[in-house]
This record gives C-alpha cells, structure tokens and sequence, in this order.
C-alpha cells in the first residue's frame, strides 16, 4: 500500500497525536453508531448496578471506524483502567500471562488486529476467558509440569477488521459482538464540525460538507483530511477554511467528490479500457495496475464495493453503471450480463 495514500483508513504514524486530541472520552460525545452505543450504556449500566465487569466485548469493521476509542470509552464509563496491546505483539503464552497477571478485578485489555493472535497463545486465552485462569508451564522436558494461577475478574475487548479470520472456538467466547458500519454523511459533518472546533479552525458549513462527501464515510480520513485542508486554507486564505478552499486543497491531493484517489481511478479505468469493463480475473487487475492482489482486496476494493462502482462476480470483477457515470464514460449495452 502506497505510504502517503490520504484516503487510507489504516492508522498513520501521523495520526496517533491527532486520533488522541480527538477521540471523544465518553458515549455522550461519540458520534454515530447509535444501535452500538444503546446497547452499550444498557450492558454497562446493568454490569455496574451489579458491581461486575461488562462482558467480553468484540468490536469488527473496516480501520479507522472507531473501534479503539469505543474501547477506551467502555474503559472510562466503567470507571477502570485499560491495557492496550495487539495480536502481533503477544508472541507467547507467557506474554500473554505477564500482562493478565497484572490487571486488576474489572481492569480491561484491549487486543487489536485480535485475528492475528498465534494459536497457542489465543488457546491459552481460552480459560482465562471463561474461568480467570491461566496455566503456566514449568520447567521443560520431562521434568515440566503445569500450575493453574487465579486471575483478576477482567474484560477482555477485541477487534479485528477480518473477522472472517478469528477462529469459532475464540469467537464464541465473546459476550458482546459488534460490527461498526460505514457512518451517514451527517454524522461525518458533525465529526468534522467537533474536530474543527477542537483545533480552533474557522470552518464554513458548506466546507465542512464538501469534506465530508470525500472522507469515504470513515471518521479517521474525515480528520487527515481536515488537516491537510487546514494547511492549505493557512497558506492561501489566511487559515479560513471555505467551500472554495476545501475544494481546491482536495482536488490537488486528487480526491474526487466520492473519495476516490489517482489508484482507485486507476483500477476502475484499467477494468474499463483493456477489459471491456470486465469480468476480469483479479491477478490480471493487480498486473495491470502494477499492484499486489492482497492490496486489491483489503485496501482498494473494500470501498469501491461499498459504493457501489465495483462487483465481484463467479467470472471476475465488472465496473458497475454508477463507476462509469462517475467517470464520465458510456456504460455498455450488456452491462447487465456481465453482472450475472
């Protein structure tokens, strides 16, 4: 994935200082996902009143929706400290051991990319899960023997962007599933609005929505953008940032009015050009766009799927009528066979 890509949804080194001065600290104050957070102030509210911890919370959705900071949120409402690790980073059962043994009765862990936990140490989570307790090997060989360590009362918050890859045994230990979706364009205006004031950006209302209808509906692109809008508006309209100057700072990063990028374009207008439109094989996309096939299908495609502008189908890929109004071009005739 190209480093500088601004509508990417992963997390960028530059984006911790900015998601941390951001990031809404209680339910109040998050914006969007309102089914998800009813159900959250019930579970909290009811596991408080019981003087328990909330269950075992498993958050998924494409990056930058907001799934760390609803963690941290749950943290500070409940009142408890929270320990911020990641699949990767637990490389061993012990690791794993060393951070449970320290939490504290209703303290939470939170594990990003969860998916990517190795077996032995996500088999070892298991009864820690269930039962708040942990074995712990000793010694090696035949002289190695098992001892059984009683852990904290904890609650253990996951998440994952390819939920598809997290195991059932892991999956059904989850008290609580959630699955974050893509937000309105309303509730990234209001994010945009908060964000501003926050850094103290003069933003007109009509600014705000232009950036807006390109942030992809994902509050993290919402926010870098609002950045690099920022720097433009201060170098060329005296730090306001109007609908003018939003629009000119997002078409020189070229980003289009539906958040598309040069290679999403680029991917669209190669299917078009030498495919017909498509189907096309994806290993055929990925060499004729000079990209990798793993990059198609978890960085580029997501998106273009979400709108609407691409569809797999038993044959490949096709462009859909949406991408080729949007990209100014004549759909063909037998469009809709392709589809089938």
């Amino acid at each position: 994935m190209p480093p500088e890509r601004v509508v990417s949804a992963k997390e960028k080194q530059e984006d911790a200082k900015l998601d941390q001065t951001l990031r809404p600290r209680n339910l109040k104050d998050y914006v969007g996902q309102n089914k998800i957070k009813e159900n959250l102030h019930i579970f909290m509210s009811a596991a408080k009143q019981r003087r328990e911890p909330i269950e075992h919370v498993l958050l998924h959705g494409s990056p930058g929706l907001g799934k760390t900071t609803l963690a941290h949120i749950i943290a500070r409402e409940m009142g408890v400290n929270i320990r911020v690790t990641s699949g990767p980073a637990i490389e061993r059962a012990g690791d794993l051991g060393s951070i449970l043994t320290n939490l504290e009765d209703h303290d939470i862990i939170f594990i990003d990319e969860i998916h990517r936990l190795n077996r032995t140490v996500e088999e070892t989570l298991y009864p820690a899960m269930e039962e708040y307790v942990i074995d712990v090997i000793l010694g090696k060989g035949l002289g190695a023997r098992t001892m059984r360590l009683d852990l904290p009362k904890f609650t253990l918050i996951g998440a994952t962007t390819q939920i598809s890859k997290l195991s059932s045994p892991l999956r059904d230990r989850f008290g609580n599933t959630f699955r974050l979706e893509y937000y309105l364009d309303e509730d990234i205006e209001k994010i945009i609005n908060r964000s501003a004031k926050i850094l103290k950006i003069p933003i007109e209302g009509d600014a705000t929505k232009a950036i807006a209808k390109r942030s992809r509906k994902t509050p993290r692109i919402a926010n870098r953008l609002l950045k690099r809008v920022r720097d433009y508006a201060q170098m060329k309209n005296h730090g306001r940032i109007t609908v003018e100057s939003a629009e000119k700072a997002l078409d020189l990063l070229g980003i289009d009015h539906y958040g598309l990028d040069n290679t999403d374009r680029l991917i669209l207008e190669t299917i078009i050009d030498k495919f017909s439109g498509g189907p096309v094989g994806l290993n055929t996309v990925a060499a004729s766009t000079s990209e990798e096939m793993d990059t198609i299908v978890e960085v580029y495609e997501p998106f273009l799927l979400q709108i609407g502008f691409l569809a797999r189908t038993p044959r490949g890929r096709v462009v859909t009528k949406h991408a080729y109004d949007h990209l100014g071009r004549k759909a063909p005739k037998n469009l809709q066979d392709k589809l089938i």
